[in-house]
């Protein structure tokens, strides 16, 4: 009996000790992160923003893939939400506030423990990368709360290593999103031509990306100068590509609604008519204009209607600018080549 009673007494003086152990932990918490993502700035707080994206790269979600994710009609933006249940409880994740394209303010309530204040900054880097920092943190925390905050170990042991985790995945995700590209054969059509004006350069095949960059500024910047309205979306013309002496001629165009007399005599003056063409549409990283270029050419070769004309047309196109769609994935390239019905002798 009296073994008994001292072991009540111990465990009466256990529960105590952890009830002021408890007691005297801080009254609040912050618990941060950070972690470079390789993609731009605004390419990785559009995936933030949207809390339907959340499950994608949750660290919670990979370790209980039975937590149930809920959406209402808005998820993206200001007064976007999402919940989540588990065995623990339910959740809710909603933005508060946002600063396109810098920071995303989030508040999360948790069972009936209080609200925390989410927060992810965007920095951008040098390189074009973005280093991302989330921070979550609360205050006046209750003593159930502090109780369930010290018997997971405290909240920097519990939601650290997740965070980290789930930065890692946000940034596979997004790289493998930015690698996405399709390529299409729309077929044969017509191209209606027009006016143009341009800048021609020759160069190695190898030096052609970054002579192109060089060429359309310039040309851009003759349009608004002298306020020449585009009339379509800017395009290069290839007039030579010999891959075996390692040598291009291209011209960096821009269509025009007339002709116009050029004020500057490396500005000329072109004009496109109209022409059969096998239209291919590329959407992705230029990096895959390699292979576009070749189901084109391969398509052509395979069609028993039309073949290609000989020091004909070759256009590219690009309807969409990079400065507007910072993710490469929703570039768009249409590809033009001048063809011509197949002559049967019979």
């Amino acid at each position: 009996m009296k073994a008994f009673k001292y072991i009540l007494f111990l465990l009466l003086i256990l529960v105590i000790g952890l009830a002021i152990y408890i007691a005297v932990q801080p009254n609040s918490f912050e618990v941060t992160r950070t972690h470079t993502i390789n993609a731009p700035q605004q390419v990785v707080y559009n995936e933030v923003i949207d809390l339907k994206n959340w499950e994608d790269w949750s660290a919670w979600k990979e370790e209980d893939p039975n937590i149930v994710m809920t959406y209402p009609e808005k998820t993206e933006g200001v007064g976007g939400s999402y919940t989540w249940e588990d065995e623990d409880g339910i959740g809710t994740m909603k933005t508060i506030g946002a600063n396109p394209h810098s920071q995303i303010q989030l508040e999360m309530q948790f069972a009936e423990f209080p609200k925390s204040d989410v927060n992810l900054y965007f920095e951008p880097t040098e390189d074009g990368k973005t280093d991302v920092t989330w921070t979550i943190s609360g205050e006046d925390l209750p003593f159930q709360f502090k109780m369930f905050s010290a018997l997971m170990g405290g909240m920097e042991s519990e939601i650290g290593p997740k965070y980290e985790r789930s930065l890692e995945m946000l940034d596979s995700v997004i790289v493998a999103d930015m690698k996405r590209y399709s390529i299409d054969i729309d077929g044969i059509t017509q191209h209606s031509g027009g006016y143009y004006i341009y800048k021609t350069a020759s160069c190695k095949i190898s030096d052609y990306p970054a002579k192109m960059q060089e060429l359309f500024p310039q040309v851009g910047a003759y349009a608004v100068t002298h306020n020449v309205a585009f009339a379509g979306a800017p395009f290069v013309y290839i007039e030579k590509w010999d891959e075996e002496n390692d040598a291009v001629i291209f011209s960096c165009c821009i269509p025009t609604q007339t002709k116009i007399v050029s004020a500057e005599p490396d500005i000329l003056i072109g004009q496109l008519q109209p022409f059969t063409t096998l239209k291919t549409v590329l959407k992705g990283d230029y990096s895959n204009l390699s292979e576009a270029w070749e189901k084109a050419f391969e398509f052509i070769e395979s069609s028993p209607n039309y073949e290609r004309v000989e020091n004909g047309p070759m256009l590219e196109a690009y309807p969409t600018d990079p400065s507007e769609f910072p993710n490469p994935a929703d570039w768009v390239t249409e590809i033009y080549i001048a063809v011509k019905p197949t002559i049967v002798l019979e």
